[in-house]
């Protein structure tokens, strides 16, 4: 079974994102907690502008989740949700326009 308790990124894409996630389980995980996490949390810090928003959600495999955007900070937050996959980003990184 693949777990892990804590993992870090850092992205640079259109300005700074930061991202954390707390317990994490892998695909060998039986199916109701398969590739989930506890905790996840990004804050960004982008290069443009933007109008203030709070988006709430629940449902669609995050039992709770933020996103609060103010100027050009960025907040979100998901408690209990599908773990977000760096294999999609390394992915992005490595094409060449």
């Amino acid at each position: 079974m693949s777990f892990s308790l804590v993992k870090l990124k850092h992205r640079n894409d259109f300005g700074d994102d930061w991202y954390i996630q707390i317990i994490n389980t892998g695909r060998h995980f039986p199916r109701p907690f398969r590739k989930k996490s506890l905790l996840q949390v990004s804050l960004s810090w982008n290069d443009d502008t933007s109008w203030p928003y709070l988006q709430i959600i629940s449902g669609g495999g995050t039992l709770f989740g933020m996103i609060f955007w103010v100027y050009k900070f960025g907040f979100d937050m998901n408690i209990w949700s599908r773990t977000w996959t760096w294999e999609h980003l390394r992915k992005l990184e490595n094409e060449t326009v």
